[in-house]
C-alpha cells in the first residue's frame, strides 16, 4: 500500500466514522443540518409507522429517539387536540431544533420534549397507549434492555412499533462499519418477543430490501 493510498483510506475511514458519530448523536451545526436530511430521508418510513401504531384521538404516544422530528409531526395529527405526545431524545441539538420547531405545541401542553435514552425511558409504568422509534435500534448495544423499558412505558393496551432499515442493505453503507449494530430482523424479533409482546412483522412495501416495521403489543 502507498503512503499517498494509505493517506486517502485513512481521511475516508474519518469522514465515515463522522457521520456515523452524527446519524447517532446529531450535534452543533452539523447536527441540524443532519436533523433536516433525516426528516427528508424518513418521512414515508416515519409515517409508516404512525400508521401501524394506529394512535386514537386523546392517546398519550412517544417517538423515542425522534432525530429530526418529522415523528412528532405525524403523531400530533393522529393524537388530535386532546391527545398528548412525547418527545426522548440523547441529542441536545435535536431537543433545542424540535423545541423550535414545535414551540406553540409546547406552550399548549400538547407536546413534552425530554431528554433520555431508549434504556432509561423517563415515564413510569404503562404511563404511554402507544410508541414508536425508527431507525434507532443501530445504536443500542444493550437491545434487551431498551426492549424491557419501552415495554414497560406502554400500557396493556398499548402498540410499540419499531423501525429498522433491512440490515443486509444496511451493511453496504460505508459509515454502518464506524459503531453500528446490525442485527439480523429474527433477532430483533426475538428480543422483542422476550419482553412479553406479541410481535407482527411487516415492511412498508412489497420490496424485498424495504424497511421492517415490528408491531408489539400485549398478548391478548
Amino acid at each position: 500500500m502507498s503512503v499517498l493510498y494509505g493517506r486517502q483510506m485513512g481521511v475516508r475511514d474519518a469522514v465515515m466514522a463522522g457521520i456515523a458519530q452524527q446519524l447517532g448523536h446529531p450535534s452543533g451545526l452539523r447536527g441540524r443540518l443532519v436533523g433536516a436530511a433525516l426528516n427528508r430521508g424518513n418521512r414515508r418510513f416515519v409515517s409508516a409507522a404512525v400508521r401501524a401504531l394506529q394512535p386514537d384521538e386523546a392517546s398519550a404516544v412517544a417517538d423515542v429517539g425522534f432525530g429530526g422530528a418529522v415523528g412528532l409531526k405525524f403523531l400530533l395529527d393522529s393524537v388530535g387536540p386532546s391527545g398528548r405526545v412525547h418527545g426522548v431524545e440523547v441529542s441536545e441539538t435535536m431537543l433545542s431544533r424540535a423545541a423550535g420547531r414545535y414551540r406553540r405545541d409546547i406552550a399548549t401542553g400538547r407536546l413534552s420534549l425530554h431528554s433520555g435514552s431508549m434504556t432509561q425511558l423517563p415515564f413510569p409504568d404503562g404511563a404511554l397507549d402507544g410508541a414508536i422509534t425508527v431507525n434507532t435500534i443501530y445504536f443500542v448495544a444493550e437491545l434487551d434492555r431498551a426492549f424491557r423499558e419501552l415495554a414497560r412505558v406502554i400500557n396493556s393496551r398499548g402498540r410499540l412499533v419499531i423501525g429498522l432499515a433491512d440490515p443486509d442493505v444496511m451493511a453496504k453503507l460505508p459509515f454502518t462499519g464506524h459503531g453500528f449494530h446490525l442485527r439480523p430482523v429474527p433477532d430483533v424479533i426475538d428480543a422483542l418477543r422476550r419482553t412479553g409482546l406479541t410481535v407482527e412483522h411487516r415492511q412498508i412495501s412489497e420490496d424485498a430490501n424495504a424497511p421492517h416495521l415490528l408491531i408489539a403489543q400485549a398478548v391478548a
